[in-house]
């Protein structure tokens, strides 16, 4: 059965967006502040919390998300380190593809140094969920010496692969998105979980909102991986549809990188649902 779009027009979706980005965005720690930052693969947009002197982390969200779902990561990261949160150049958010165009790897390398560049950094610590988490990890093997530390959150095409289940649930969502059909998938993927409703309203308006096609590529390999320089915290949903945790999981330790699972969340509750005692640890890993 068709499913009919949420909006008369591209106006109002960007307009029902926006008003939902604000509305997440309110519900940040105080003080939180954004900034616009050119770079030569276009204008990247950030949201700011943490004393200005502390040591920097830069927060990856996953694709379809945006930064204004670390809000309760940042709040607790903010006691102790600058967090700069990134809307990725061409997925939803306030961010502008009016750069070159991403088309590989080695460009989010360089996305991302320009981003340090920007921001004054000669290096900061990483954190990244799902397809953000991917980008990080790429950029930690390409860049060590900018990489001060690493979290993935449930990190997509990382240590193992897509089920084909949740694949063949997210195709509709891929091939004719509209706010429905997304929100329809969202509620199958965390089967009731806690999952922030600012954040799961502001992903599902992102839907019928133009963004470009992800840069994907293969897992990095056992070799990578076992070259991997700067420590690495890995946490793995356990209710995740999106792969197989406990392989991941699996994979990840045997490669010598510290790893534990999520209870209670699945892949689309994080990065908002962290329980506190993994928050506890993420912070701690990240503290200077």
């Amino acid at each position: 059965m068709p499913t009919s779009p949420a909006f008369d027009s591209a106006s109002d979706s960007a307009l029902a967006f926006d008003s939902a980005y604000d509305e997440l965005l309110a519900a940040w720690p105080h003080p939180t502040t954004t900034s616009v930052l050119p770079t030569p693969y276009g204008t990247t947009h950030l949201l700011h919390h943490g004393a200005e002197d502390a040591p920097p982390v830069l927060l990856l969200p996953g694709g379809g998300s945006t930064a204004g779902s670390w809000r309760t990561t940042a709040a607790a990261l903010g006691a102790t380190r600058r967090v700069h949160a990134v809307d990725l150049v061409g997925g939803p958010g306030r961010s502008r593809a009016d750069g070159r165009p991403i088309r590989t790897a080695a460009d989010l390398t360089a996305w991302l140094d320009a981003v340090l560049d920007g921001l004054g950094l000669t290096s900061a610590a990483f954190c990244g969920h799902s397809y953000g988490g991917w980008i990080a990890l790429r950029y930690a093997l390409a860049a060590p010496d900018r990489t001060d530390r690493l979290v993935l959150l449930d990190p997509t095409g990382c240590f193992a692969g897509f089920r084909p289940g949740y694949l063949l649930r997210a195709l509709p969502t891929l091939l004719r998105p509209t706010a429905a059909r997304t929100a329809g998938f969202l509620a199958w993927e965390t089967g009731g979980a806690d999952h922030d409703p600012r954040v799961r309203r502001l992903d599902t308006l992102a839907a019928e909102l133009p963004r470009l096609r992800p840069v994907t590529g293969p897992r990095p390999t056992s070799t990578e991986l076992t070259a991997l320089r700067p420590p690495a915290l890995v946490l793995l949903a356990e209710g995740s549809r999106t792969h197989d945790a406990r392989r991941a999981a699996k994979r990840a330790t045997a490669l010598g990188l510290r790893t534990e699972l999520v209870p209670g969340s699945t892949h689309h509750t994080l990065p908002a649902a962290l329980p506190p005692h993994l928050l506890a640890a993420l912070t701690g890993f990240l503290a200077p």
